[in-house]
């Protein structure tokens, strides 16, 4: 009893100090973007005085806060994978991309909408039916890719999963590419844009606060899946030790295509928001999207879900900086200039662990 007691304990502790940080972290960002606006050797003529500067800061710590969200939902559908069976799901980012298409039909032709709805009821029930609809679909749709591509060549060498998962992604592209044609396509922004609460001079948007609240919904959904039930603690077993879990009763594929199914749904409400967010869709969405998410994943610490949505906002609001001081062109290079500087300290990544090979 006195064993459990402190186990819970330390893991309130955790969570806490978890969340000091997480609130922190919001709070020094707003603060460097609000001292940075003001700088005009930074952001040259467009520098503001600390009476505009600020509302601005709120808002644009807002916005990382939503793209960092999206960020983190697609990595952690990688963070898992690999944690798993230690593959690096090149196709991920494309089954994001279909989600965002799935959510399009869903807005578009189901319920015939192009643009804001401003009636609350008939909003929440286009946002459910979109996720109810698209997250089910892209977890069985990672879930196939998994029983058909993957698991014939789980003990095989590393090569060939990992060319067969960089097929895959081509195979989704194309087949996106023959269904929808090339290019930009308009997807409803049903979530009306002009929704904005008045905060300390700043009008924070409605949808940015939505994204958020969703996206850090399914992670600690996600959290306490897996820490608190007997499939969560199968999915950790069988991260640590493949043959130790069999031993112990665990079902391998069973675990490994439930990991598939629920890194596809995340990445589905990914591909949801994602609309929502930017107003377009393209076939070749998920490579972009996907590498920064991978990156996310990496810069948190591959295998690690905390680490995984971690370095999604961190990602967040490195582009967020970026193009708030007039240095968007320069975002992505920006990105991976952290992501090298933390490899460089921390090779296993931020919340990453050095482990010893597997037997």
């Amino acid at each position: 009893m006195t064993t459990v007691t402190v186990a819970r304990r330390s893991t309130a502790n955790r969570g806490t100090r978890v969340v000091v940080f997480v609130i922190g972290s919001v709070i020094a960002y707003q603060l460097l973007l609000f001292l940075a606006l003001q700088q005009s050797w930074l952001v040259g003529a467009t520098a503001l005085p600390a009476d505009r500067a600020f509302p601005v800061a709120v808002q644009q710590t807002i916005n990382a806060l939503s793209i960092g969200a999206i960020y983190a939902l697609i990595a952690l559908g990688y963070t898992m994978v690999y944690g798993i069976i230690e593959l690096i799901n090149f196709a991920h980012g494309d089954v994001f991309m279909i989600g965002a298409f799935l959510s399009l039909f869903v807005t578009l032709v189901i319920f015939g909408q192009t643009g804001g709805v401003t009636d609350v009821p008939f909003l929440i029930l286009i946002l459910a039916v979109a996720l109810l609809l698209v997250m089910p679909a892209t977890g069985l749709l990672n879930l196939a890719i998994e029983r058909i591509f993957y698991r014939p060549f789980r003990h095989s060498s590393r090569l060939a999963p990992l060319i067969t998962a960089v097929g895959v992604s081509f195979i989704l592209q194309n087949f996106a590419l023959v269904i929808v044609g090339a290019g930009d396509r308009g997807s409803p922004q049903v979530f009306p844009l002009q929704w904005q609460i008045p905060f300390g001079g700043a009008s924070l948007s409605v949808l940015s606060i939505f994204i958020f609240g969703l996206a850090v919904t399914l992670m600690i959904a996600l959290n306490v899946f897996v820490t608190r039930t007997r499939l969560g603690r199968a999915m950790r077993a069988t991260a640590q030790d493949q043959q130790a879990a069999s031993l112990m009763g665990v079902d391998l594929n069973q675990t490994i295509a439930l990991t598939f199914a629920l890194g596809g749904a995340l990445a589905g409400a990914a591909g949801v928001v994602w609309g929502l967010r930017f107003g377009y869709v393209r076939q070749d969405l998920g490579f972009n999207a996907g590498l920064k998410a991978f990156t996310s994943a990496v810069l948190g610490g591959i295998g690690n879900i905390n680490g995984a949505a971690l370095g999604g906002f961190i990602i967040g609001f490195v582009e967020n900086f970026a193009v708030s001081t007039g240095f968007s062109r320069w975002h992505e290079f920006l990105v991976f200039l952290v992501l090298t500087f933390v490899l460089i300290f921390r090779p296993t990544g931020i919340l990453g662990q050095q482990l010893g090979d597997r037997a």
